[in-house]
């Protein structure tokens, strides 16, 4: 499992770095523990935010602020405090990101009505938006009574990544770096591969993550469940 010192040394060492720092929490002294101290975060944070990872979800009851129908909108949660980016709204008892539990009643012309009683789940995505009052308070409104959010927290335990996140992160970083270690035309050259580089990890880093769960989806409509 890497370290942020590890990470920080695979990014100097992609670009030609003796990459022998100690420590950047303090940072130790040198020119390159200074960099790295200051661009980690950022590019760890950024590289958070820019997919849905597994290590770094959470789901978890939005907390109701208020009930009072505003700009359209039913109810409005309070953004999670550690909440780096929210992807989903979802209703209490869904168990994916979009589905929810409907049943139907239909009418067989001048027969008599029958309700279904089977089971069938809309694969409709819960509308939201994200906004922030006049006090500042961030929020979430939805039509969704009782939500849950889905969302991404930032995760600071390098020992938590996955070994292809550690892999791209080191290629982001070191895209941050290559500016400052390298400098010039040089540098900004560098900066541009590297950045390049972690972009093709992260493909294979995210379908990586994707994969490692399934979700199986009964996708039906009412006039399909009437047949």
């Amino acid at each position: 499992m890497a370290s942020e010192v590890d990470i920080c040394n695979l990014a100097l060492a992609h670009l030609g770095d003796a990459a022998t720092l100690a420590s950047i929490d303090p940072p130790e002294g040198s020119a390159q523990a200074d960099h790295c101290a200051r661009w980690y975060p950022i590019a760890r944070d950024s590289l958070l935010e820019q997919h849905d990872w597994n290590f770094c979800t959470r789901r978890s009851p939005l907390v109701l602020m208020s009930a009072v129908p505003t700009n359209g909108w039913l109810y409005t949660y309070r953004r999670p405090l550690n909440a780096l980016r929210v992807f989903a709204v979802l209703p209490a008892t869904a168990n994916d990101d979009y589905t929810a539990a409907y049943s139907s009643t239909f009418d067989y012309g001048s027969q008599s009505s029958y309700t279904d009683l089977d089971t069938y789940t809309q694969h409709t995505p819960r509308p939201f938006a994200l906004e922030t009052l006049d006090d500042g308070t961030e929020v979430i409104v939805t039509n969704e009574p009782d939500a849950v959010g889905r969302y991404t927290v930032r995760v600071i335990d390098p020992t938590k990544f996955s070994p292809l996140f550690v892999d791209t992160l080191s290629w982001y970083l070191a895209g941050y770096l290559a500016g400052p270690v390298i400098k010039g035309d040089a540098g900004r050259a560098e900066a541009k591969n590297c950045l390049q580089v972690a972009m093709s990890l992260m493909n294979t880093a995210a379908r990586s993550d994707a994969n490692q769960q399934f979700q199986k989806v009964k996708h039906s409509v009412p006039w399909m469940a009437n047949r």
